[in-house]
């Protein structure tokens, strides 16, 4: 039977504080939900850090070596660190916890794009922090820096230089043309994991539709040498998850990508979204993949090869 492999993005970099008292922010409330992620089900943690006092989004390998260490020691998800960081972040910057990590996965962003979130800016008039409001409202003129030369530069330095594998994160179709040309130049092994995304103002939207056309253009571009993923954004969360499983994908939720748990209703931790759809999968007639099925699935070098 086929096995379906569920992501946790555990915090991300998008949300802010102020959105939901349930949104992670200290190294120990990431610790935890991520832990209790990886108990519900999740065989992958996907993990950002913020800044203890004010939840703003930090690339500093301090935080980050504040939960890494209890994660492994806890359970033994696969640990998937972000090379996209926070979105006023430099690529340097970006790249920081990664390489002192070493871990078994990165996330990787495979195009630049406009990456807007303005429009969150505009729900909310009272803020906990004031970082928040103006962060989100800089995006009206953003463009999330993702070149050819960042994609060359994050690959040759974490893949060959740390053996780490990618989720490659593609916002739209053009993102899957960018990694075909990555793959031809030599740049990754197959089979590569594609994390498709649904739902973020400047990339694809969440549309069935375009599910349906990313995943022939992926069949056409890598044949049977890929995995694939899928993740939307807010509402539409579990509606393309339950429906990426039933076409053969696997499944990311966590509160990156959504606050919610249903229509109006804010999710109370990560495992509560794992459970649920842990859940649909289940009833589906599939089974979730554990860690090491995933290791084996994906390529990974495994957890005994990180550094934390």
């Amino acid at each position: 039977m086929r096995k379906i492999i569920i992501t946790c993005a555990v915090t991300g970099g998008i949300h802010t504080p102020t959105m939901s008292d349930h949104l992670p922010i200290t190294p120990d409330e990431i610790a935890s939900q991520a832990i209790a992620a990886a108990e519900a089900g999740a065989a992958i943690l996907h993990l950002h850090a913020r800044d203890p006092r004010d939840g703003r989004p930090t690339p500093d390998p301090a935080v980050f070596m504040e939960f890494l260490p209890r994660i492994k020691q806890a359970t033994d998800a696969v640990v998937n660190i972000t090379t996209g960081g926070g979105l006023t972040m430099t690529v340097e910057e970006r790249l920081a916890a990664p390489l002192r990590a070493a871990p078994e996965m990165c996330s990787l962003n495979m195009g630049s794009m406009n990456f807007a979130l303005h429009p969150l800016a505009e729900k909310y008039s009272d803020w906990k922090h004031p970082w928040e409001q103006p962060y989100l409202a800089g995006t009206k003129d953003f463009i999330f820096r993702n070149t050819f030369g960042d994609i060359e530069r994050i690959y040759k330095l974490l893949g060959e230089g740390h053996g780490t594998k990618f989720e490659h994160e593609c916002y739209d179709v053009g993102h899957l043309y960018n990694l075909a040309h990555c793959l031809d130049r030599g740049w990754f092994r197959p089979p590569v994991f594609l994390q498709l995304i649904f739902g973020i103002l400047g990339g694809i939207g969440a549309d069935l539709d375009n599910l349906m056309f990313m995943k022939r253009t992926a069949d056409k571009l890598f044949g049977r040498d890929y995995h694939w993923s899928v993740l939307a954004a807010g509402r539409h969360q579990m509606a393309f998850c339950t429906q990426a499983a039933m076409l053969g994908g696997n499944v990311r939720v966590g509160l990156e990508d959504s606050l919610f748990i249903g229509r109006g209703k804010l999710a109370t931790s990560n495992a509560e979204q794992v459970a649920k759809i842990r859940r649909i999968v289940e009833e589906l007639g599939y089974e979730i993949a554990t860690p090491d099925e995933a290791r084996a699935t994906l390529g990974l070098k495994g957890g005994d090869r990180v550094n934390f």
